[in-house]
């Protein structure tokens, strides 16, 4: 599967959760996809549906195709600690996912372009890499040629949640990493243990 880039509005309806933020059309239809409406009677889904609808739940919201998710939850597994927390800490340290959080980008779409299209640096270089994974004391920055691009300064103006695990230097446009977050610190709506017992089997 290529990355998705259709509507946002139909796998938040999906998943009934607006898991791309806040969504007028998810409010209007908070209820799944389908020619037959909110009224088409839907059978009991089983554990491995449930289970299968986390991941890809998680999938959507953190932008990863199925090869790096694995990958991932591999690496996860391999940590010490709890293998589901140790899994969304590893997708909230990409860079792209960092971007977002830091407030350079009110989506995770657009704070990959910006990665993409070599507008930020972490510790100095230019990474154009949306899937670099951060370390504890990394410092990413909006590079010099890039500070007055309109996009990355709406961003910030109307940007005003703040995560515990971020530090950011509005005068250098420039955040630091400081530590590998919680799972209380993190606000997604994802159910990780469904995911750890879906590739357990």
């Amino acid at each position: 599967m290529a990355r998705y880039t259709g509507p946002t509005s139909k796998i938040a309806r999906k998943f009934r959760d607006p898991i791309f933020g806040p969504d007028k059309a998810y409010e209007r239809k908070n209820y799944p996809p389908g020619q037959h409406g909110p009224n088409k009677r839907r059978g009991k889904q089983s554990e491995y549906a449930i289970q299968l609808m986390e991941k890809q739940k998680a999938k959507y919201t953190y932008g990863i195709l199925e090869r790096q998710f694995e990958n991932l939850f591999d690496r996860a597994s391999r940590m010490k600690g709890i293998t589901g927390e140790n899994l969304l800490a590893l997708c909230e340290a990409r860079l792209d996912n960092t971007v977002y959080r830091l407030g350079l980008s009110t989506t995770r779409r657009g704070a990959r372009q910006l990665v993409s299209h070599r507008h930020i640096t972490v510790n100095g270089e230019v990474v154009n890499v949306p899937s670099f994974s951060l370390k504890v004391g990394d410092v990413i920055a909006v590079r010099e040629k890039s500070k007055a691009l309109e996009s990355i300064n709406n961003s910030l103006g109307t940007t005003g949640q703040k995560f515990d695990w971020l530090d950011w230097n509005p005068t250098s446009m420039s955040g630091k990493f400081i530590s590998v977050p919680a799972r209380e610190m993190i606000p997604e709506n994802i159910k990780e243990q469904l995911i750890v017992e879906l590739y357990s089997k």
